[in-house]
């Protein structure tokens, strides 16, 4: 079956789909983006991912495309359309089609939408989470403003191309003094020796990850203590557990880092627990 694509008020095949060639998040990465689980029929989180969507927008002054009830309904439609019951949905919006300036364009220039949805294996994912995967670390070098879910990804690529070249699937952006910020595409989570799980605080220099708020929530359900500061790259390797969050890989327990194992080397018991828990506590909104 081929894939369909909505873009800018029409449902299109994938294959055909295009934007124009000035439009701003082509020129300039001037846009954001949202992305979205969907895990037995449902699209988890909805709520909170527009709502971080409806932030992001306000912070860089681009109109929403539709009002947000619409935008609920393009959604369901492009996973119906797809006959996804496993997998992701995108959200992209532009600031639009306008002659390519650094300055906005006019006022009541139309904002710019993609939204696709592809399938998954969750099978894969699950026995990905029962191995563990591997993290390098590379030195800051994004803008400041990474608590905005830009589509300016230009050094996460980078890092994540760094950690595929060097056996790895994830790359932590650590701060010169040593403290780890979050991954190119995910949240850091430690686990300490007495249990407590230990996250940077989201107020700035992360992005505050859906998945990472939800967390909140299951560690609630399963009695466990969250604990918000920064945490050093030793301190990590040192951990009973180390975990990554993000709605693209739910929660994945981390084995390595920079080559170094981290406890046994095996997925830990609170991690796993975590990972089993969660679509029972995350907001689940049927697809159809």
């Amino acid at each position: 079956m081929s894939r369909i694509a909505y873009v800018n008020g029409q449902y299109v095949q994938h294959s055909e789909a295009g934007i124009h060639i000035e439009d701003r998040g082509y020129q300039f990465a001037d846009g954001v983006y949202e992305v979205c689980e969907i895990a037995r029929g449902n699209i988890m989180d909805m709520t909170r991912h527009l709502d971080r969507l409806n932030r992001s927008l306000s912070e860089l002054r681009i109109a929403w495309p539709m009002d947000r009830k619409a935008l609920i309904v393009v959604i369901k439609e492009v996973v119906r359309r797809n006959r996804v019951y496993n997998g992701l949905v995108y959200v992209q919006v532009t600031r639009g089609v306008a002659r390519r300036d650094h300055v906005f364009p006019a006022a009541g220039t139309p904002s710019s939408i993609v939204v696709t949805a592809k399938r998954t294996d969750p099978k894969a994912s699950a026995a990905r989470a029962a191995k563990g995967i591997k993290v390098i670390t590379v030195p800051e070098n994004r803008w400041e403003r990474v608590d905005i879910k830009s589509i300016g990804l230009l050094p996460n690529v980078l890092a994540r191309q760094q950690a595929k070249e060097e056996g790895a699937q994830e790359a932590w952006f650590i701060d010169p003094d040593g403290t780890v910020k979050e991954g190119a595409a995910t949240n850091a989570w430690i686990v300490t020796k007495d249990g407590t799980l230990v996250t940077r605080p989201a107020e700035n220099g992360i992005l505050r990850g859906i998945t990472r708020t939800t967390i909140f929530d299951v560690a609630k359900k399963l009695g466990l203590k969250i604990e918000e500061r920064g945490f050093s790259v030793d301190e990590a390797k040192k951990a009973k557990e180390v975990f990554m969050t993000a709605a693209t890989t739910v929660i994945m327990p981390i084995v390595a880092i920079d080559g170094e194992s981290v406890a046994n080397g095996h997925p830990g018991e609170t991690t796993l627990s975590l990972r089993e828990a969660f679509f029972d506590v995350a907001e689940r909104t049927p697809a159809c």
